[in-house]
């Protein structure tokens, strides 16, 4: 495989956050990054604490060339299944750039159709900076969204959990039921809503 090109300039990194949750919507971020005002201590989001998280977003929005947020909601969840509606949440953060990317940069095996040449990096959120700088957005755009569901949702604890299956989750799905806000598709929602 040849080298990776410099992933700035007019490469886009491509990342999403929320395959996992039972609840929420997925979404991805595109980031262009400029080689000309780099930031230093980017890295796959799942590594970083929350308020680092939260500072290095501050700092891709100020700096990047561009980025976009694209997002596919839980009714395209449930119908696409997760893997194509994490692809259309990158298909559309791509497709919102303000820049035409020569190249799109994937994290993982799987790419989104778009109208540019695509390569997937397995672990790229660790390994390509403008990846991890795409897993950063996005992860921190879900979170403050599962944060505002909270608040319309209260009870089931999303700003702890973001919609996560942990164990207080699961008690919150068996005492509350079943949310609009839940993917009915997977597995703990889908029985609960069997034994109705």
């Amino acid at each position: 495989m040849k080298p990776f090109p410099d992933n700035s300039g007019y490469i886009a990194g491509v990342d999403e956050a929320g395959r996992g949750p039972l609840a929420g919507p997925v979404i991805a971020a595109a980031v262009i990054l400029n080689e000309a005002n780099s930031i230093a201590g980017l890295a796959d989001s799942k590594t970083l604490s929350a308020s680092r998280r939260e500072e290095l977003a501050l700092l891709i929005r100020e700096r990047a060339l561009c980025w976009a947020l694209g997002r596919a909601e839980v009714e395209e969840i449930d119908r696409l299944n997760i893997l194509q509606a994490s692809l259309l949440a990158m298909k559309r953060a791509v497709e919102a750039l303000s820049m035409t990317p020569l190249l799109v940069l994937v994290d993982g095996n799987q790419a989104p159709e778009v109208g540019y040449p695509v390569q997937t990096v397995v672990r790229g959120d660790a390994s390509v900076p403008a990846i991890s700088a795409a897993s950063i957005l996005a992860k921190v755009a879900r979170d403050a969204e599962m944060r505002l569901l909270d608040s319309r949702f209260p009870g089931y604890g999303f700003s702890k959990h973001k919609g996560y299956p942990t164990a207080a989750h699961l008690q919150a799905l068996e005492i509350q039921g079943v949310s609009s806000i839940h993917r009915r598709t997977f597995g703990p929602v889908r029985q609960l809503l069997d034994k109705l």
